[in-house]
């Protein structure tokens, strides 16, 4: 009934769909299982993309040669570039979306890409045999066969939904939880664990009373994730703020003992950074109020999200309170929130690859490795189809360094430190965020996209367009003189010393209390230069001036660090052969198996000293 394939997808959310579009642009032959076709692509949580880290997240997908970013853009309904007011490696950008027009637009591409096949059912096992995968399992008893297998099961794994003290299987709230894959991963040797997360209420934007809320509109110029021609937004539909207050709590407070959470029967751990309503009022007991974003779900439809009331409390303990909300006195509720208990796996289990180490040909991706979030999880689901096709192909392994993008740096906190709560990738985990800012992931990343065969001869034309544009404007700015009489009235506007002597106009961009506007609006000769010029390729010269020394900095200190990726350890290497290695550090390395001293550098629990131990043994 079916043939072999290169790469089966087991899971079409964010990371199945990344990785299916992946294997199957490059040339691979491609299944993708799901156990609803009409959930392709489901937003499970809040109507958005994007965000702090999660954005440049996305517009390094985009770089690459992922479709995340086109989806976004076509299915955008508020675009706002976060953190404006901060340095450039701390923007963000972020879409509102219509959740109705993102399903589908993906389920589109993916049916509009040559060799991905789909097949509607549930996955109960894996086709194993001799340490390597050779297909999966399905529950009518078909066996589908394939070289490479990508696991991206969501929180559908033995999922278990919470409302207060009711509790029943599922993945999501309407559909059936999948059994059968952790009990046989657990029999091959696989160590899993249980997590959680969560969700709001959602409600009837016709019963809210909008006037009491503040307005939260989009950028007055939408900027877009896509580096390609997708269409900027021209309207959007803004978001509103309220807040809880002290009568809200009160009545939370009485569901308490009905509480999943509380009482103890759910076990896994739940998102530290997006934590339920019921966890914030007994975190943060000082504080009267929390901020709730009331969220549209798209164009046409009433469905509003309740961002940041998230909630497994009784169903009429949720409605009383949120009826005490500023806006909400009249609410009608479409559902209630819930909680969601699901297995997943150490990810410290995986190669760089993230291939599994026990079983080969076998990936895992998304929140199935222990990770939060639509972005996190495409990412891994791009990276897990790319190196599924490598193998099958016998190219070699596609891996992301730290200092090239927040994915390599996902990818590396997973496998070297694990993780046992809900990962969520945020600017301050990168210590190269200088470099690996989101206007720039074109140029880091779409090189190697095209060389991978995902990015077009299109796209790498445009970015080699955008690099030759920049370094001509930032050969105009050091030509560009003034005389102090054409610029000391500006400064003297801005705050900035005056000058006494003419001066090139690149050294007024590396001041701080300047921005290039300031000069553009300022002279002519430079305003008639860069009229013709795309705003990134203004942005970015300003961004290369102002930043150059940090710039620079970061550049050799990733230099350096790159140095011991270099360094291989061979396989199988034994370290508890070696006396002088802490008992720690070899039960470490010996467990995730390092394949470099990078690598092993970055393990929780492996000091320079072990370091300088294996450099030395390895140099003999």
């Amino acid at each position: 009934m079916f043939p072999q394939y290169d790469v089966i997808v087991v899971g079409a959310g964010h990371a199945g769909c990344e990785a299916a579009a992946a294997a199957a642009n490059m040339g691979s032959k491609v299944m993708l299982i799901t156990m609803n076709m009409n959930t392709i692509a489901q937003m499970s949580c809040n109507p958005a993309m994007g965000g702090v880290a999660k954005g440049q997240i996305v517009r390094e997908i985009d770089a690459l040669g992922g479709y995340s970013g086109i989806i976004s853009d076509k299915s955008m309904i508020q675009f706002r570039m976060l953190n404006k007011s901060k340095g450039p490696a701390m923007w963000s950008p972020r879409t509102q979306n219509d959740r109705m027009r993102f399903a589908e637009e993906w389920r589109l591409a993916l049916e509009r890409t040559p060799n991905v096949d789909f097949w509607q059912e549930m996955v109960t096992g894996l086709l194993v045999k001799d340490g390597r995968v050779e297909g999966v399992k399905t529950s009518m008893g078909l066996e589908i066969k394939g070289k490479t297998v990508v696991l991206t099961n969501g929180t559908f794994l033995n999922g278990l939904i919470h409302i207060g003290e009711k509790r029943f299987g599922g993945g999501r709230t309407g559909e059936k939880a999948a059994t059968g894959i952790t009990e046989q991963l657990v029999q091959l040797g696989f160590e899993s664990g249980r997590m959680k997360t969560g969700t709001p209420p959602r409600v009837d934007g016709r019963s809210l009373n909008w006037d009491v809320m503040e307005t939260q509109p989009g950028d007055d110029t939408p900027g877009k994730f896509s580096f390609s021609d997708t269409e900027p937004l021209k309207e959007q539909r803004p978001c509103h703020i309220t807040y809880t207050n002290p009568e809200v709590h009160e009545i939370l407070k009485t569901g308490f003992e009905q509480s999943p959470m509380f009482t103890g029967r759910i076990k896994g751990l739940g998102p530290r950074y997006c934590p339920s309503i019921e966890d914030k009022i007994n975190r943060f007991a000082e504080r009267d109020r929390h901020q709730i974003f009331v969220e549209p779900e798209g164009w046409d439809t009433i469905e509003i999200y309740v961002n940041g009331f998230s909630t497994s409390l009784p169903e009429d303990v949720q409605y009383k309170a949120i009826t005490k909300i500023p806006g909400f006195e009249k609410v009608k509720m479409f559902r209630p929130g819930y909680a969601i208990e699901y297995d997943f796996f150490p990810p410290t289990q995986l190669d760089p690859t993230l291939e599994t180490k026990l079983v080969k040909g076998l990936y895992f991706a998304g929140q199935i490795n222990g990770t939060t979030g639509y972005e996190e999880a495409a990412s891994q689901g791009l990276m897990a189809g790319i190196n599924a096709h490598n193998q099958v192909h016998e190219k070699d392994p596609f891996v992301l360094s730290r200092s090239d993008a927040y994915i390599g740096v996902l990818i590396d906190d997973l496998i070297n430190k694990g993780t046992n709560e809900p990962y969520r990738m945020f600017t301050s985990r990168a210590e190269f965020r200088i470099l690996l800012r989101q206007d720039n992931a074109d140029i880091r990343l779409t090189p190697l996209g095209h060389s991978l065969g995902l990015a077009s001869d299109e796209r790498l034309n445009k970015v080699n367009e955008k690099i030759k544009q920049t370094e001509q404007l930032l050969e105009d700015l050091k030509t560009i003189k003034v005389k102090p009489e054409e610029i000391n009235g500006l400064l003297d506007e801005k705050n900035s010393a005056r000058i006494k002597e003419k001066a090139p106009l690149l050294n007024f961009i590396r001041r701080p209390e300047l921005e290039i506007e300031d000069l553009i609006n300022h002279n002519e000769e430079l305003k008639k230069i860069t009229s013709s010029l795309d705003n990134e390729v203004v942005q970015q010269a300003s961004i290369l001036t102002k930043y150059e020394t940090y710039i620079e900095k970061e550049k050799s200190l990733a230099e350096k660090m790159g140095d011991l990726d270099t360094k291989q350890i061979p396989a199988g290497f034994n370290y508890k052969e070696i006396p002088a290695l802490s008992a720690e550090a070899k039960e470490k390395l010996s467990n995730i198996k390092p394949t470099n001293l990078g690598q092993a550098s970055r393990i929780s629990g492996v000091n320079p000293a072990d370091i300088s131990v294996l450099m030395v043994y390895m140099a003999r």
